[in-house]
């Protein structure tokens, strides 16, 4: 695994495919690790030309993990938000860009295509809306805007990510992602077996549960993107799931709105997973937006 110093911290990556290929950084989402990105997915990118970058942000994988900085009070955090404070947190959502910069710098990449799962589609929103010269295209998937009114989880959603394995042995572990995983997939569930073997070497190459909380300190404390969004010229699409519980379908609407010329797609039955069925319709709808950003809107996939 290669690793670069960028931003003050180290940064694993997998940088594949041909070298003079078009640069597209993929970012993942809260508490997932670079190899979270399926691999089908991966080689379909680097079949059709392109070079795919993808890396560990700070706190989950082989980066740089910030455990001194102790684990934060997620519902006090919440609540510091509510009352309109800004709460105390370890980093934020806009350092955890930066981090993505220096690793663009470190590559050697001036210009890159972002697409960002989740945490990582409001990490490469703020790519695209503060380093506006960095980004060539913008792809945002199951995310949101962070308003709260289209941002909120169903309550079994919640207290699925909340909840914690019944015990640090990796049977409890995979068990407890396994069952999660099910919950949020939608109509497209990965297959147990599948999701269990991921959640296993997932689980082996690196685990750090305080590291989720800070992320998602991050995320909460980021508060409403909105008007930050406003600030995006790079040409945009947007995909989300009907039936994610965890990103309502509601904050992808919301963010293709708030993004001038942004083109929504709408996958039926999607929950919060890249489950294997969908994967080469959503690497068509990236390479499609890529090639001719300009096309008109894509209609809703069925």
């Amino acid at each position: 695994m290669a690793t670069v110093s960028a931003n003050g911290i180290q940064i694993a990556y997998e940088d594949e495919g041909p070298r003079d290929g078009q640069p597209i950084l993929m970012v993942m989402g809260l508490g997932a690790q670079l190899v979270r990105w399926p691999q089908d997915m991966v080689d379909a990118l680097i079949d059709r030309g392109y070079r795919v970058i993808r890396f560990d942000n700070r706190d989950v994988g082989l980066s740089t993990k910030f455990d001194h900085l102790g684990a934060p009070h997620i519902v006090w955090t919440a609540m510091q938000m509510q009352f309109g404070r800004v709460p105390g947190v370890p980093y934020t959502l806009t350092d955890m860009a930066q981090d993505a910069i220096g690793l663009l710098d470190a590559l050697g990449i001036d210009r890159a295509h972002v697409v960002g799962a989740s945490m990582g589609g409001m990490i490469a929103q703020l790519l695209a809306a503060r380093w506006t010269e960095r980004v060539r295209t913008l792809t945002s998937i199951m995310s949101t805007t962070g308003h709260p009114t289209c941002s909120r989880p169903t309550m079994r959603a919640t207290a699925l990510l909340l909840r914690h394995p019944k015990s640090d042995d990796i049977e409890a572990i995979v068990a407890h992602g396994t069952m999660a995983g099910r919950a949020v997939g939608g109509s497209f569930p990965i297959e147990d077996a599948i999701m269990a073997e991921r959640i296993r070497s997932e689980t082996l190459r690196n685990r750090c549960p305080t590291g989720f909380l800070r992320q998602m300190a991050a995320i909460i404390a980021d508060g409403d993107r909105t008007d930050r969004l406003r600030r995006i010229t790079a040409p945009t699409l947007v995909i989300h799931g009907s039936a994610d519980p965890l990103v309502p379908v509601a904050g992808g609407r919301a963010t293709a709105q708030a993004i001038a010329g942004a083109r929504l797609m709408e996958i039926e039955g999607m929950g919060h997973t890249l489950p294997p069925q969908l994967v080469s319709q959503i690497v068509t709808a990236i390479d499609d937006h890529i090639r001719t950003p300009h096309l008109a809107a894509i209609p809703q996939a069925a």
